[in-house]
């Protein structure tokens, strides 16, 4: 047992969420990604699956549809 004062040597140092948070931001910056909130159209969202970006079943699954709307960009932006 550790005395008063004196931290043990089994403890265990957590993160807040706060910081974890931060942590994420960080790192994420680090790699050159910026974070934007987006809203899509119904219609946008109709184009990325007419286009193939998009499987018609997955329309409604957020990943599916941020996965989608990356490889547009990605696509549009290697077209300079």
């Amino acid at each position: 047992m550790a005395e008063l004062g004196q931290p043990a040597s089994h403890a265990r140092t957590t993160t807040s969420p706060g910081a974890e948070r931060m942590r994420r931001h960080r790192e994420r910056r680090r790699h050159g990604l910026r974070s934007y909130q987006i809203d899509l159209l119904e219609a946008e969202v109709d184009e990325l699956v007419r286009r193939g970006f998009l499987e018609q079943e997955k329309r409604h699954d957020y990943y599916s549809a941020v996965e989608a709307f990356h490889a547009f960009l990605d696509q549009v932006f290697s077209q300079k």
